[in-house]
């Protein structure tokens, strides 16, 4: 092995050495407490404890997909306590003996994660990158059925979304559900950065709402999924049941490619090419940023040429979406996997 390969290898193992994973913040807000007790401290210290299953249910159904909603780990108190790092209080009434409030619980990510890898769940976690949803009614609209999906109240969100708007019009007034592909979103969903879009098109018939959503994503088949709202939802007064149906398919859909199995594990050889020191600067940020990258291996290299043997956990694809969601292509050319930046 000559001189350079060696001094070129330990430059670049320093270059690819990850950093810790990122966590993100757990927290659920406006949780409702209301408890009685022989003191307003008992009071209190019952109302927090009252709340705190409430919020790891909240955050529960946040991380994993609803087929998984059943297995949620049945924690006693003591266990949530552990759990937990702290809360915060707002809306506050107390009397000597009752206790009424509106309560923040902050979660530990490490210690969630933990519980829910022992119980071998599959749940998201880390940097998220924003989609962009796309109402329809049956054609793209800006109006109620848009306004509705952007309300506030579906902000709460792990998967940050952004809805159409006016700005986008031009490029998207003719699109048609049935036939749309990522080439007739890409530049709405490049104006805030989105690797992915969600049409969420709402039918009425009877009196009845139904909800048909397409999942576009960059350089992968068109999915869709239909879902049915309960109860009347034919009047725009109305559409808030449709909209919180349809955001919770959209949050499914994306949790159902993207949770990941942290018990199951693999390792691919990818090669990597740039032509100068500001392109593999680009490419080691980016792959800092993938959660699901436990390990990075120089196995080859020269100049402008690199082989990496990536250690991950989850399956390829789910590598493919972490990466594209950081930035990064992830393609397999002629069976030889080539990492880059995306275009």
């Amino acid at each position: 092995m000559s001189l350079r390969f060696l001094m070129l290898a330990a430059g670049l193992a320093l270059f690819f050495t990850l950093p810790a994973t990122a966590q993100i913040s757990y927290t659920v807000s406006g949780v409702h407490v209301d408890a009685t007790a022989a003191s307003s401290a008992e009071a209190l210290n019952q109302a927090i404890a009252q709340g705190r299953p409430k919020a790891w249910t909240i955050l529960y159904r946040r991380l994993t997909r609803q087929q998984d909603w059943a297995r949620q780990p049945n924690l006693d108190a003591a266990a949530l306590v552990r759990m937990s790092r702290g809360y915060n209080i707002a809306n506050e009434r107390r009397s000597t003996t009752r206790y009424v409030a509106d309560v923040t619980y902050i979660f530990n990510p490490e210690a969630v994660n933990r519980t829910l890898q022992a119980a071998g769940i599959a749940y998201t976690q880390g940097t998220l990158k924003r989609i962009l949803v796309v109402a329809m009614a049956p054609g793209f609209t800006t109006g109620a059925w848009a306004q509705a999906l952007d309300a506030p109240q579906l902000r709460e969100s792990v998967v940050p979304f952004t809805v159409a708007g006016l700005a986008d019009a031009p490029g998207l007034s003719t699109l048609n559900f049935d036939n749309a592909s990522w080439n007739d979103v890409a530049a709405a969903a490049g104006r805030i950065k989105a690797t992915e879009a969600a049409l969420v098109q709402l039918s009425i018939s009877g009196g009845k709402a139904t909800v048909n959503i397409r999942r576009l994503g960059q350089g992968e088949a068109p999915s869709k999924v239909s879902v049915e709202v309960p109860g009347p939802s034919a009047t725009p007064n109305s559409y808030s049941a449709a909209a919180q149906a349809a955001m919770a398919a959209v949050q499914d859909m994306w949790k159902t490619r993207s949770a990941v199995d942290f018990s199951q594990r693999g390792k691919l050889t990818v090669i990597v090419r740039a032509t100068d020191a500001e392109q593999w600067g680009a490419i080691r940020t980016a792959l800092s940023g993938v959660d699901t990258v436990t390990g990075v291996d120089v196995t080859a290299m020269d100049i402008g040429y690199a082989q990496l043997s990536i250690t991950y956990q989850g399956t390829t694809e789910q590598l493919r979406g972490a990466m594209a969601g950081a930035g990064l292509s992830l393609a397999n050319r002629d069976g030889e996997w080539v990492l880059a930046m995306a275009p």
